[in-house]
């Protein structure tokens, strides 16, 4: 398959037609040429269909099969060992995918790739600890945010279950656990996606919900308080790779927290023991106190 084959291969849209003339004045070739190429391209199956009238045009299915990727050694190494990492990934989007994806990948290899793959897999690999999850829900929600179309569901907590309506924000990965920011009412809450069960996709949608990366970067409006925390050494290196505390300056962090996050940012502190003081303010160190006391007490 010549280069300008492939280039229309990656053209072509499924939101958009052109016309054989369009094709032919961006490749500068003639449009007889351009329409023995697209010939082509449908022997071979790619999934190119024609509409005729005066707005017709070629146009290809949404669940086209896209071209190969031209991968350097490094690269292949490379994307392998993603596919890899993706396949510890629980409840990843799409994830019923994952495992053909690697096997086609794999066998699509020269041979002496796949021997080194083989003898590098046994130097490499990925942990991860998921908890135990009702339902693989992340696809759906993930469709729900792209499209901003609101989702009832079913949500275990410690208070009990109860069904809920909100608008998906998008998701994210961490610590072992898919999250779901959403706008329920006028507020943002955050969902654990493993205590989501019986999601359903409603017909009203919402224009005015956030991607992910602007709810990221937006300001948090609810009520907080300058968080002061001291860390030792050894706290601060473990503090850089914490996503909440990472951008500590030598061994003291400084934040906002809203005050409804202290008992979950108390939590998170627990986890530090001994390597971690919150010098202010009272209430997270009255919250952490309690937590701690809790603790003892199952051992007196």
């Amino acid at each position: 398959m010549n280069g300008r084959k492939l280039a229309i291969m990656r053209l072509m849209d499924s939101r958009k037609k052109f016309t054989a003339r369009e094709l032919a004045e961006r490749f500068g070739v003639s449009v007889r040429t351009i329409q023995r190429d697209l010939d082509a391209l449908q022997t071979l199956g790619f999934p190119l269909y024609t509409e005729v009238g005066v707005n017709g045009g070629y146009k290809v299915l949404p669940n086209r099969i896209l071209p190969p990727l031209q991968l350097t050694q490094h690269e292949a190494l490379g994307l392998f060992l993603m596919i890899e990492y993706l396949q510890r990934v629980p409840d990843f989007p799409y994830g019923s995918m994952r495992e053909h994806l690697a096997e086609q990948y794999f066998s699509s290899l020269p041979q002496d790739v796949q021997d080194l793959i083989v003898r590098m897999r046994e130097h490499v690999t990925f942990i991860q600890h998921p908890g135990e999850h009702l339902e693989i829900l992340t696809t759906e929600i993930l469709n729900a945010a792209v499209d901003k179309r609101e989702i009832e569901f079913t949500y275990h907590s410690r208070n009990g279950s109860k069904t809920t309506r909100a608008y998906p924000i998008g998701i994210y990965y961490d610590g072992g656990f898919w999250y779901m920011p959403a706008r329920h009412k006028e507020r943002v809450l955050l969902y654990r996606v493993d205590r989501m069960q019986q999601l359903r996709l409603l017909d009203s949608t919402d224009e005015s919900i956030p991607s992910l990366q602007a709810w990221f970067k937006s300001e948090d409006d609810r009520e907080g308080a300058e968080v002061v925390l001291h860390f030792t050494e050894f706290g601060s290196r473990l503090a850089r790779s914490d996503v909440l505390f990472n951008s500590i300056q030598g061994n003291e962090w400084r934040g906002m927290v809203p005050l409804e996050e202290f008992p979950f940012t108390a939590r998170k502190l627990l986890a530090y023991g001994p390597e971690v003081k919150v010098i202010s303010p009272a209430p997270l160190q009255h919250a952490v106190r309690e937590m701690l006391e809790k603790s003892l007490s199952q051992y007196s």
